[in-house]
């Protein structure tokens, strides 16, 4: 009996130590989890996909493998953590486990951008594109035609057509779906625009407005002016004046321009020199803002048929052509 009792003795006090041992082991392995920093990633930025959970997520953080009895017991305390949202994230070296796992919940994604600015060319967005961090480039090798088709525009000619703003998009997106959503923007803000236009303006289609905006937004980069530009644009069209713009004429030269426009140069055809065309070039010149799309169809009126650049940005505005011919002499001839 004494031995049974001994023995039983050694047995309670064997399993009491080995709960104490299991209870610091699993205390420990709990410490270690609450004071754990993330593996180092070889990128920044961490994708937390659709359908993953908190359970698998610590493995693919920590710096070591983790059982799947401490992963448990760890989550059990913290069950703040088990809805984590899918997104791309921006974690930085040293962040603790618990608080990337806190960044998830939260569902602080971080977000790319990419800025598309009003004035440049479809080639000039295209470059920039190509150099957007985490953008997939789909646009190299594809010609104009072939680009349009894909985003289903019926003109062949893309410059225009997109609207310049500031673009948010995830790693694995496309320079392509950025195209498309600047193209859907700017189809939805022009329809709006349109609707909303001055009456009897020399415009016959949303495409035409987008045209001269283009131009609008090549002459003037001061916002106030844009307004006051459209309606010398506006009164030479009504009159059935040439509109003897610059930037056409640059657009037009292509790859031949080397920074000066000679006389040979507004003396020579094509379809975008409107020294030598009537009317509106057949496309818009760049890619116009928002501003420069609401100053052509909602024009300040005014009987100034000429402009002249001043220096800084600004114009002179001028009724005649003697004038206007005063104001060069002025202010570009220094005479």
């Amino acid at each position: 009996m004494n031995k049974l009792i001994k023995w039983l003795g050694r047995l309670m006090l064997a399993l009491t130590l080995a709960l104490v041992g299991l209870g610091i082991y699993g205390f420990s392995q709990w410490q270690k989890l609450e004071q754990m920093v993330i593996a180092e990633q070889s990128d920044p930025l961490f994708v937390v996909a659709r359908g993953e959970t908190t359970f698998h997520l610590i493995n693919r953080l920590s710096p070591e493998p983790l059982s799947e009895l401490h992963r448990r017991l760890w989550l059990r305390f913290h069950p703040e953590l088990a809805a984590v949202r899918q997104g791309t994230y921006q974690l930085a070296p040293g962040t603790s486990l618990r608080d990337a796992l806190m960044t998830f919940v939260n569902g602080d994604i971080y977000h790319l951008r990419v800025t598309l600015v009003e004035g440049l060319r479809l080639v000039d967005w295209q470059k920039r594109l190509a150099e957007a961090e985490y953008l997939k480039v789909e646009l190299d090798g594809l010609t104009e035609s072939e680009l349009a088709e894909q985003l289903g525009v019926e003109q062949q000619k893309l410059e225009g057509l997109f609207l310049p703003e500031t673009y948010s998009y995830t790693p694995g997106d496309s320079d392509v779906s950025i195209l498309l959503r600047a193209h859907q923007d700017m189809q939805r803000f022009l329809d709006e625009a349109w609707e909303a236009r001055m009456e009897g303006l020399p415009i016959a289609s949303p495409y035409e407005a987008l045209i001269l905006a283009s131009i609008i937004e090549k002459e003037t980069g001061i916002a106030e002016e844009r307004p006051l530009i459209a309606s010398v644009f506006v009164n030479r069209l009504r009159l059935g004046m040439r509109l003897q713009t610059d930037p056409t004429v640059i657009y037009g030269m292509g790859e031949h321009f080397d920074g000066n426009i000679r006389k040979r140069d507004l003396q020579t055809h094509t379809p975008y020199n409107t020294y030598m065309i009537d009317g509106l070039p057949p496309t818009p010149i760049a890619m116009p803002s928002k501003e420069a799309i609401l100053a052509t169809l909602q024009p300040d009126e005014s009987d100034y048929y000429y402009f002249v650049a001043m220096g800084e940005g600004r114009h002179y505005f001028s009724r005649t052509l003697r004038e206007h011919n005063n104001a060069v002499r002025r202010y570009i001839l220094k005479r």
